[in-house]
C-alpha cells in the first residue's frame, strides 16, 4: 500500500491477495472507491526493459480494441513502479468468470482474438525479452535441476530426454517464422465476460511461432476439431502455416521440462514449497521422467503431413493429451 500510495495513488487499506506463486498480486480498494490490481514482479525474474517491451505489447493491443487488461499510467508517469528494488505495475480490475470448456463458437471467437493479436505483435518485435529455443525451454531449466541433489542416474535420465526434445523442436522449427505472442496462453488466462473474452498475464510474452498460443488451449484428448474451430477464427485475420502442426507434441514435451525448472529455480519460495509439497522426491522424479518419455514417444508417431490432414477431416490424433498439470500460473 505504501508503494501504490508513493506512486500516486490514495488507497483506502483494503487489500485481497489473489492467487500467483510467480509474482504477487493484489486487489487494492482506493479512498473514491474504485479498484486497482497492484502486480509486484519476482525480483531478478525480468529487467525493466523487458517490463516495458511487455507494455509496449498490451498498449498495443488495446489501441486495437483487443479485449485485454493493460496497465494503468502511474500519476508521476510511465506504467511502472519501483519499490525497495522490486518492480510493480497498476491494472484495472476485470470481472469475469473462467471456463474449463468451450463451445465450438468461443473457439472461433478465441482464434478470431488470437489472429488479431498475432497480426498486431507483428508490428512490435521484441528486443528485451525471450525467444522460445533451446536456451530458455531446456538449458536453463536443465541448469537448475543440476543444482538439486538427487539420484545421479535419475538426473541424468531426465536431463537426456530433456535435451532430446529440446533438439527434436529446433530440428522442425528451423525453418519456421517466429512473431510476438502471449507465450503463456491457457485457459486460466482468459476471463469471459458476456460476449467478450479478456486475455490476461502477458508476463511471460516472448517470439516464438505462432502455434505457442495455440496449443495451450486445445486441452484435453481427441483435440482436433477443437483446433480446427480455433483456426477457422484464427485465419480470418491471419493465415497460419500448418507446417507448425509437427510443433504441438516437441513444445508440450518442453513445457514439461520447463516446468520442472520453474519450480527448481523457486522451491526455496514457502508458496512454492506449500504447493508442490511432493515436489524433488524419487517419486516425483520417476513420474516426470516416465511422463516425458511418453510425451517423446508421440513424435515419431505424428507425420507432419498426415497429421495435418486428419485434423483437416476432423478424425482422431494418432495419439492425445490427457495431462493437465503443465499449465500452473508461471
Amino acid at each position: 500500500m505504501e508503494a501504490v500510495e508513493q506512486a500516486g495513488l490514495k488507497p483506502d487499506g483494503s487489500s485481497l491477495q489473489l492467487n500467483s506463486l510467480e509474482n504477487r498480486v493484489y486487489d487494492l480498494g482506493m479512498e473514491d472507491g474504485s479498484h486497482v490490481v497492484a502486480k509486484f514482479y519476482r525480483p531478478g525474474r525480468w529487467s525493466r526493459e523487458q517490463i516495458e517491451e511487455e507494455h509496449r505489447f498490451l498498449a498495443l493491443l488495446a489501441a486495437e480494441e483487443i479485449p485485454v487488461c493493460a496497465p494503468l499510467t502511474l500519476p508521476a508517469g510511465g506504467t511502472i513502479g519501483e519499490a525497495e528494488g522490486i518492480f510493480f505495475a497498476l491494472w484495472p480490475r476485470t470481472g469475469g468468470r473462467q471456463t474449463d470448456e468451450f463451445s465450438n463458437e468461443q473457439l472461433k471467437m478465441l482464434g478470431r482474438y488470437l489472429g488479431r493479436i498475432h497480426l498486431a505483435g507483428k508490428s512490435l518485435k521484441f528486443q528485451h525479452r525471450p525467444k522460445l529455443d533451446l536456451h530458455r525451454m531446456v538449458i536453463e531449466p536443465l541448469e537448475a535441476i543440476d543444482k538439486l541433489e538427487m539420484e545421479p542416474h535419475l538426473k541424468s535420465r531426465f536431463s537426456q530426454l530433456a535435451r532430446e526434445a529440446g533438439n527434436k523442436y529446433d530440428e522442425l522449427s528451423a525453418s519456421l517464422t517466429h512473431q510476438t505472442l502471449h507465450g503463456d496462453c491457457h485457459v486460466g488466462n482468459l476471463l469471459f465476460n458476456g460476449e467478450r473474452c479478456f486475455f490476461l498475464d502477458f508476463d511471460d510474452a516472448l517470439s516464438g511461432p505462432a502455434v505457442q498460443d495455440i496449443w495451450m488451449l486445445l486441452g484435453g484428448d481427441d483435440y482436433g476439431q477443437r483446433l480446427e474451430y480455433l483456426l477457422e477464427g484464427y485465419e480470418t485475420f491471419l493465415a497460419f502455416d500448418r507446417r507448425e502442426l509437427k510443433l504441438i507434441e516437441p513444445l508440450r514435451a518442453l513445457r514439461m521440462v520447463y516446468y520442472a525448472g520453474w519450480i527448481a529455480k523457486r522451491h526455496d519460495d514457502p508458496a512454492f514449497r506449500h504447493t508442490f509439497p511432493h515436489w524433488g522426491t524419487r517419486e516425483y522424479w520417476e513420474q516426470e521422467i516416465a511422463d516425458l518419455e511418453k510425451q517423446i514417444s508421440r513424435f515419431s508417431k505424428v507425420d507432419t503431413v498426415s497429421y495435418a490432414h486428419s485434423i483437416n477431416e476432423g478424425e482422431k490424433p494418432v495419439e492425445e493429451w490427457t495431462d493437465s498439470d503443465y499449465f500452473f500460473d508461471m
